[in-house]
């Protein structure tokens, strides 16, 4: 199988996994945002918890020049591991919510 392919597929297992997990409060929707055409990848929240307002990103990955960039990560135990657990390599995960200053200093891609 192609490289991205693989990375596409593996993206899509990884978050669809996380949506079967309802928020415990509150009147909340689970989305699943895939725009294969551009390489994005979301989970999102919307909905409420009483008066309250919930709206936002669980999980949003990129695939940009080869490499998953995790623009945002709101997991427990970190979307970067299960990259890691399903064979992706260190070097092709870009902890993309880190500045560059601070990914130079980190075992994953800079760029």
């Amino acid at each position: 199988m192609e490289k991205l392919e693989h990375y596409r597929n593996t993206i899509r297992e990884i978050i669809q996994s996380y949506a079967q997990y309802k928020p415990s409060r509150g009147d909340v929707q689970i989305e699943v945002i895939f725009d294969e055409a551009n390489d994005h990848y979301e989970l999102m929240y919307p909905g409420w918890n009483g008066p309250y307002r919930i709206h936002g990103s669980v999980v949003h990955l990129d695939i940009r020049n080869g490499k998953i960039w995790i623009q945002y990560d709101g997991t427990h135990d970190g979307i970067a591991n299960d990259l890691l657990n399903a064979g992706i390599p260190r070097d092709q995960i870009v902890l993309a919510f880190k500045s560059s200053e601070h990914r130079r200093h980190t075992d994953f891609a800079v760029a």
